[in-house]
């Protein structure tokens, strides 16, 4: 097969197929606004800033250990170059209860857009993240006109229990990820009866379960040092370009609902 030019910069083969000619095997596709994904669109120029990297937490106790795990996560980012901000719930108040010009979600959402991957840490209360880890979830938009403001970031999800280790909350958040549009990454952290995990000052033991934070935090960084630059390439989708930006931000503005 000989290579020939998609008309994007890409090259494709001379037996693949031209979405964007007209065909009658596929009438319901729309040419003008077909893709032939190629390696050359991923090919983009390296960002020249440290990954940026937002973490959040589940619990406003005093002794909080998702916190606690979130600022071993927090160091162990910072050492492999990442730049970090963790974000603190306290005063952030319940989704709905007032407008989105509140200062502490104007400091969340900010500090999403900023991001370039996240760390979402809770607690398992009644087999479910907390209120707390969800109200800030809830408060970070799913649009903003027609931007996505978590569209192709990454995600690493940990949580912290009382008693034996489970997957609930770890499990809730995935499916939270994906419907912020995240890249989830496959690694992730459970650690069971965390009160015997920390020592006063907060920080962790060695032990099996610090080992997979560590574990974590490195597919994170790969991730993200992957994917960041191309993130606007992977999440383009064919509908959307189909869609104007007035009809897409009516589809999925959650405020009215």
């Amino acid at each position: 097969m000989s290579p020939v030019s998609d008309g994007q910069g890409g090259v494709a083969t001379a037996d693949a197929p031209d979405l964007r000619a007209p065909t009658a095997q596929m009438p319901a596709l729309d040419t003008a606004f077909a893709d032939l994904p190629t390696a050359a669109k991923l090919a983009r120029p390296t960002a020249g800033h440290p990954p940026r990297i937002l973490l959040l937490y589940g619990s406003l106790r005093a002794r909080s250990y998702s916190r606690f795990l979130v600022l071993e996560a927090q160091r162990l980012l910072d050492r492999m170059g990442a730049e970090t901000r963790v974000f603190d719930p306290a005063g952030l108040p319940l989704p709905d209860s007032t407008g989105p010009e509140h200062p502490k979600v104007q400091e969340l959402r900010a500090l999403s857009l900023w991001s370039e991957g996240q760390v979402w840490c809770s607690p398992e209360r009644h087999g479910a993240v907390t209120g707390i880890m969800k109200a800030q979830i809830d408060w970070i938009p799913l649009s903003s006109g027609a931007i996505r403001p978590t569209q192709g970031k990454t995600l690493a999800v940990m949580e912290v229990s009382g008693g034996s280790q489970s997957f609930n909350a770890v499990n809730q958040m995935r499916i939270l990820g994906r419907w912020m549009r995240m890249l989830t990454i496959p690694n992730q952290s459970s650690v069971a009866k965390a009160f015997q995990q920390f020592d006063d000052a907060g920080r962790m033991h060695p032990s099996a379960y610090y080992d997979r934070v560590v574990d974590v935090m490195e597919e994170l960084m790969k991730f993200t040092l992957l994917t960041r630059d191309v993130s606007p390439t992977l999440a383009n989708r064919y509908s959307e370009r189909r869609e104007s930006a007035e009809m897409l931000s009516k589809r999925v503005n959650q405020g009215v609902i």
